[in-house]
């Protein structure tokens, strides 16, 4: 037997909706905001924990029948699907990137997986959800970022502080819009480091919902060094599906738990090539890799991105694959891994733990 149309039933008909990766049901998480009932129509809304949610349309459509199969004589039913990222309470965070609620560090083992092909098409992937990201470009000595974003500019100054650039929706930072293009940076680890955690304090970042980190390949003190500097909230694991670079990726991960950095998940990039003749499928560098080293660390596989020339083609012109061709195959994988990236998140966001800066000696 139905009940009738109250604020207190409508509640009790939406605890069915359940947050798969939070284990809870949508009431119980404080999703439902600002119920209103006029006559026979319904709205409120659901205010998820990203803008990415990889959920967020099954949850609208199972909230409507849940209602419409649980009260009476309800009408139209209108649902606002809205997010608020949560922000990061790590001290060093706070009072490096005040207006930053979380910052996510894309790595790698090794050079060669394509890790800043990856971080550009998240953090875009991020924006095209409704996010507001920024991306700064770590890697001190090869900074691809401006020719991936097409960006050939020089940020201006504004209050004593650089102001970040702006590309498909992101605002970007890199050394290499403050160096000429031929010079090569020669610095050692502490020069890094501080140039860094300049790119934070003295870059005018606004707010923002997410801050990638495209983070310098490998594992060895400059890299230990850095993820100390940077506040992070979690990171991603970069790999190709073969030995060596997984061996590498086991090793990118050994370092942010030595760190305290929760690692959100692995992305196994140029997992498999499809012919664009036959069709058929060739695993180019093995295949399964990063899903096995996924489970044998226990972190979340978030994914398989293929080799798609497109992909390379728009780190060359400065427009990623997820902007160039926004209904490609590959474009809904890397936008899926990215929803399911901010998933895990969220996870980690909302069991209420951070990740505590811990000395590590060098």
């Amino acid at each position: 037997m139905k009940k009738p149309l109250t604020e207190s039933n409508i509640l009790e008909a939406l605890k069915i909706v359940r947050d798969p990766d939070l284990n809870k049901d949508i009431v119980s998480l404080n999703f439902v905001k600002d119920i209103k009932i006029e006559g026979k129509n319904v709205s409120f809304k659901i205010e998820l924990t990203t803008p990415a949610c990889p959920v967020r349309d099954e949850f609208k459509k199972l909230a409507e029948t849940a209602i419409r199969n649980q009260i009476d004589g309800v009408g139209n039913i209108a649902i606002e699907m809205t997010a608020s990222v949560r922000a990061n309470n790590i001290q060093q965070h706070i009072d490096l990137l005040p207006n930053v609620k979380t910052t996510i560090a894309v790595a790698s083992g090794k050079g060669g997986v394509g890790k800043s092909t990856v971080a550009v098409n998240l953090a875009v992937s991020l924006a095209l959800d409704g996010a507001k990201v920024g991306l700064l470009d770590a890697d001190i000595y090869g900074p691809s970022i401006p020719l991936m974003m097409g960006i050939n500019e020089r940020p201006n100054l504004h209050n004593q502080k650089l102001v970040p650039l702006e590309a498909h929706g992101v605002k970007v930072m890199s050394i290499g819009f403050l160096i000429d293009p031929m010079q090569a940076v020669i610095w050692r680890g502490p020069m890094v480091s501080g140039a860094v955690k300049q790119f934070m304090s003295d870059v005018d970042w606004g707010e923002l919902d997410y801050l990638v980190f495209d983070l310098p390949p490998g594992t060895g003190d400059i890299h230990l060094t850095l993820v100390q500097t940077i506040p992070l909230t979690g990171s991603v694991v970069v790999t190709t599906p073969q030995d060596i670079s997984l061996a590498d990726a086991r090793k990118a991960y050994a370092m942010f738990e030595k760190v305290n950095v929760p690692v959100l998940g692995i992305i196994e990039n140029m997992s498999y090539f499809i012919c664009n003749h036959c069709g058929h499928r060739e695993d180019i560098f093995h295949t399964g890799g990063g899903k096995k080293a996924a489970g044998e660390l226990g972190v979340p596989f978030l994914g398989e991105i293929p080799i798609y020339t497109p992909i390379r083609i728009g780190g060359d012109v400065g427009k990623p694959i997820v902007i160039s061709e926004p209904e490609a195959e590959q474009t809904k994988i890397i936008r899926q891994i990215t929803r399911n990236m901010a998933a895990q998140l969220s996870i980690h966001q909302m069991s209420g733990k951070s990740n505590q800066k811990v000395e590590i000696s060098l």
